[in-house]
This record gives C-alpha cells, structure tokens and sequence, in this order.
C-alpha cells in the first residue's frame, strides 16, 4: 500500500493527512498523539474513526495541523482520517457515515458587524 492523503477541516483548523501501513503511531507535527493531545477525550475523539473499523493498530498516521483550537483540530483530524480510511476502502464509507465522522461540519465563527460590539450583539440602547 501506497501512502494515502486526506483533507479535513472544522471552525479554523485544517488537518492534513498522510496514512501508511504501519503499527498504529499517529504523529502530529512531529509530535506524539498523546504529547500533542494530553486530553484523553480529545485523542479518543481523534481514535474514533480508526476504533468503529478495528484498523488502530494497522496504519501510520502522520499529521500536519494548524489553525484553531484542540476541539476543532481534533474533529478536523477525525474527518481527515475518516476520509483515508475510505479512500482505502469505499465499503467502510457507510458505517463511518452513520457513525457522523464523513459530514464536514461547516460552522464557522460569524463575522463582527459595524456598529455592534460583536456578531448580533448590539450596542446598550436606552430612550432617556
């Protein structure tokens, strides 16, 4: 097996993915999983995909990763690797779609309006 490439973004954060075939090390930006992630929630959250497939332990993962926050970068990194799984295997694209890990999830911050202190929030209005 050739090396497979995949793409995932959330919010802010883009996640690019490079999967060998392997013993089951995820790298991010030359780090380990657990050094880059210490959250136990969030690395599950990063697993999930490669958990629902019984795959763990059968391929390199190897990230580059920017943008955002830990929970946007972790759900970036989950579409991305849920995305190379299916470019492996186009049977897994069902339950990993019933499992919600193939929907791109496009919300994104809403942009600040002249004349209001944020997104909808206006001003302090008073008639006196």
């Amino acid at each position: 097996m050739e090396m497979i490439n995949a793409i995932g973004r959330r919010k802010a954060a883009v996640a690019r993915v490079y999967l060998t075939e392997g013993t089951g090390k995820i790298t991010i930006n030359k780090r380990e999983l657990n050094d880059y992630f210490p959250s136990g929630l969030v690395q599950y959250v990063v697993k999930q995909p490669l958990q629902l497939l019984d795959v763990a332990e059968k391929y390199d993962i190897k990230v580059n990763l920017y943008g955002g926050g830990f929970t946007g970068q972790s759900q970036a990194l989950r579409l991305a690797i849920a995305r190379a799984l299916v470019k492996i295997n186009a049977e897994d694209k069902k339950a990993l779609r019933a499992a919600g890990f193939i929907t791109r999830d496009s919300r994104i911050v809403e942009r600040k309006k002249p004349g209001q202190p944020k997104a909808r929030r206006r001003f302090q209005f008073s008639k006196r």
